[in-house]
């Protein structure tokens, strides 16, 4: 089991192993708890650090009563693994707007061509 750290303050999740740092950042606005970052370095990667990171950001809104808000396409792929399909239209709503704000389309695409 990884130690997790909360940094109140920073609004930042961290767990050291092996000499390396894991982070999750999130913003909290009112009772939102919108997660923006999350980073593995190589060398730990793989090995569920980012999901426990995960777990715990889910654990601490849960305690507090937040909303939590995916931003980052990690946070977005997990609440999307984890939850039971069908059982959240509200999430998924959050998951295709932060989608959306993730990958904003600066064009539309071009599609066929002229007669």
């Amino acid at each position: 089991m990884l130690q997790i750290i909360h940094d109140s303050r920073a609004h930042r999740l961290s767990v050291e192993l092996e000499g390396h740092t894991g982070l999750l950042d999130y913003e909290l606005d009112g009772t939102v708890m919108s997660i923006t970052h999350t980073r593995v370095p190589e060398p730990i990667g793989g090995r569920g650090v980012a999901a426990e990171l995960m777990r715990s950001a889910l654990d601490l809104a849960a305690a507090n009563g937040w909303t939590v808000k995916p931003v980052c396409s990690y946070a977005v792929a997990y609440l999307k693994r984890q939850s039971p399909e069908g059982t959240n239209a509200h999430l998924e709503d959050l998951l295709d707007e932060a989608l959306d704000e993730s990958f904003p389309a600066s064009d539309p695409p071009a599609v066929g061509g002229v007669n």
